[in-house]
């Protein structure tokens, strides 16, 4: 439910990810509704392994998301790149796993988790990100 851009946070001097909702969309107010009620469940996560959301922002034509900007390739890339060894696998998996048990005690169940939504660092730390 839309599209993520690279960009920088001049008032923190950092770059960001902001997620954009979707044009089509702004004018609904079931998805806004529904883009700003995930955004404050977002917030209440506070995990390693779960990229952090940093604000909500909104102007006459679109409402933005903005989180934490992970480096690195997707879970699917990084498989379509080569097959992991079994250590990378298990370690990949239990990151992974300590990031939905976290939001699971939350009450909180990603619904569009599949490789494209979970990152990996350059030092192998894995962010499951935000779904669509």
């Amino acid at each position: 439910m839309g599209e993520v851009y690279r960009a920088t946070d001049t008032k923190l001097d950092r770059d960001v990810a902001i997620k954009i909702l979707p044009e089509s969309f702004a004018g609904d107010r079931n998805r806004v509704a529904r883009f700003k009620r995930e955004a404050k469940v977002l917030a209440t996560l506070n995990h390693p392994n779960i990229a952090a959301i940093y604000g909500i922002e909104k102007t006459p034509e679109t409402h933005a998301l903005v989180m934490e900007l992970v480096e690195g390739e997707t879970l699917g890339e990084r498989l379509k790149r080569e097959p992991m060894t079994v250590e990378e696998a298990l370690d990949c998996g239990k990151q992974i796993s300590e990031a939905l048990e976290a939001a699971h005690e939350k009450g909180i169940i990603h619904r569009d988790l599949k490789p494209e939504n979970i990152k990996i660092t350059a030092d192998g730390h894995v962010k499951v990100l935000k779904g669509s």
